[in-house]
């Protein structure tokens, strides 16, 4: 369900909550896709909850427009709430995200789709969490002016318009520790609600992220 998260510049924001199922291993921050914080994404929530972790989903469009939930088939509305927004605020609502959850899970991480998977880059370079996973993060250009503070595991497909080869070669150039998996599938891939998507490699990467996220929230 959503509740209420107050940044600390005191913005307040809509946060998707979904409990652990069985017993915690600790805590993930999903960030969304242009979209808002769609049904797909909260199933999303849903699988990773399964797994024992307790999930926050946080509204990174509020600070442009509350509630906002574009239909997949017109993603330049979302697109331009991305351009609005700006890095620092989403790590804000990103960092109350993970306070939250850290109150109670112990260990969170943050994992991000398309737009959020550029975030959760940054969130690996700038806030106290174990680990992040990236879903075809976009925007890799904004994230390359300092190092990682935390492992990093990236999913990237081959066929992928908004982030070209030449732009995924310099990410890793720069972030040398990100580890880096390719898919031959284009973007979106891991979104079920969406033409590109490719089960297998979606399954592929969910497990891979699965037993990443398993590794670094149970370690001492």
């Amino acid at each position: 369900m959503f509740e209420s998260l107050r940044a600390a510049d005191g913005h307040d924001l809509a946060c998707w909550r979904v409990p652990a199922r069985g017993p915690r291993i600790g805590g993930l921050v999903l960030l969304q896709e242009v979209f808002g914080v769609t049904g797909q994404l909260r199933s999303v929530g849903a699988r990773y909850a399964a797994l024992g972790l307790d999930v926050a989903i946080p509204a990174l469009f509020d600070r442009q427009r509350r509630d906002a939930v574009i239909p997949f088939d017109t993603p330049e509305a979302g697109r331009e709430l991305m351009r609005a927004a700006d890095v620092e605020g989403c790590m804000r609502d990103t960092a109350a995200a993970v306070q939250a959850l850290a109150a109670q899970s112990g260990k969170v991480a943050v994992l991000g789709f398309c737009w959020g998977g550029g975030l959760a880059i940054r969130a690996a370079q700038t806030l106290d969490i174990a680990c992040a996973v990236s879903f075809y993060g976009t925007r890799l250009p904004d994230y390359l002016d300092r190092p990682l503070r935390t492992p990093v595991m990236g999913h990237f497909a081959t066929h992928d318009d908004h982030v070209p080869p030449e732009m995924l070669a310099a990410a890793r150039a720069a972030l040398p520790d990100m580890i880096v998996h390719l898919y031959e599938a284009g973007h979106g891939f891991a979104n079920d609600a969406r033409p590109n998507h490719r089960p297998d490699c979606a399954n592929l990467a969910h497990a891979r992220s699965e037993a990443f996220l398993r590794a670094h929230l149970t370690a001492p």
